[in-house]
């Protein structure tokens, strides 16, 4: 991905210092680190961190402190990308709200953190990956989160976390057109398998918009470079409930989904990588076997 030049972010708040890290050890077939990592990554909140973690079946957690480190070059790197990239979904919201006829986009702020953080909407964890907080319109992100993709789900490449961010940030706009609180609203009154499905609806759009925002972006700047596109769906493709299921039980319990298959996944985020047009991105009206 073609970052060089690009401004950064002033919405951006670091709050490393010095790094200490804990591992998260599950026992049974899936760790609680992947379980809370591909939820929170997947646009799930805390609550549904909790809810994953105990479907996936009884185990214990094990945790063990590991040194602090110093920051060093790569966790540089690692934060001007994510200040980069949250600068690049300013630039193209900000139009897309303006010549759409929205009103003025509100920036969302990404606080960037190591080990641990509190939000707006309770205690985070590296752990948990990152997630967005609808209650101060904030993505909260442990770089140490890009640094584990590649080896936790097999995906890796700026342009993937760059995908990352753009998804979390597709809740703000979710937020901001008030299709989140009504979602949410909506699902207090549903059936669990009924919310589920409303919550797999979410996952979609946010996908979508990720695909919008990385279109334009690449209208604007020139972001692009061959192979992106390809690492991004790569990555949707191993975060789907069927795939994540699979490999962890070797079945799939559907009515439990809350993210989307990873076909539907690819398939929202390359509509919106292949289109660029946002009002394409209507995940609600469709049957949901149609999605």
């Amino acid at each position: 991905m073609r970052l060089d030049g690009r401004r950064q972010s002033s919405n951006v708040s670091d709050r490393r210092g010095s790094i200490g890290r804990k591992a998260g050890i599950g026992g049974g077939i899936i760790g609680i680190l992947v379980v809370a990592a591909i939820t929170l990554f997947s646009g799930g909140s805390i609550g549904d961190v909790i809810n994953n973690v105990v479907q996936q079946g009884d185990f214990t957690q094990l945790v063990s402190a590991q040194p602090s480190r110093e920051l060093d070059a790569e966790d540089q790197r690692l934060f001007d990308l994510a200040s980069k990239v949250l600068a690049g979904t300013e630039d193209v919201w900000t139009r897309e709200f303006s010549r759409r006829g929205w009103g003025e986009y509100e920036c969302p702020k990404m606080v960037i953190y190591s080990g641990s953080v509190n939000s707006g909407c309770g205690r985070g964890t590296s752990q948990m990956g990152p997630f967005y907080c609808s209650a101060d319109e904030t993505v909260y992100i442990d770089l140490d989160f890009f640094r584990d993709m590649e080896s936790t789900i097999g995906a890796g490449g700026d342009f993937a976390y760059a995908y990352v961010i753009a998804h979390e940030v597709g809740h703000h706009v979710q937020h901001l057109l008030g299709t989140l609180d009504k979602a949410h609203s909506a699902m207090a009154g549903m059936s669990e398998r009924e919310s589920n499905r409303m919550s797999v609806r979410l996952e979609l759009q946010a996908d979508f918009f990720a695909g919008v925002w990385a279109h334009q972006d690449n209208e604007m700047f020139g972001s692009l470079e061959p192979g992106d596109a390809e690492r991004a769906i790569a990555a949707a493709s191993k975060i789907g409930d069927d795939y994540l299921q699979r490999k962890a039980t070797g079945r799939e319990v559907p009515d439990s989904f809350n993210h989307g298959r990873s076909a539907q996944r690819v398939a929202w985020l390359k509509k919106g990588l292949d289109t660029g047009d946002v009002i394409l991105g209507d995940t609600f009206s469709p049957a949901y076997e149609a999605l």
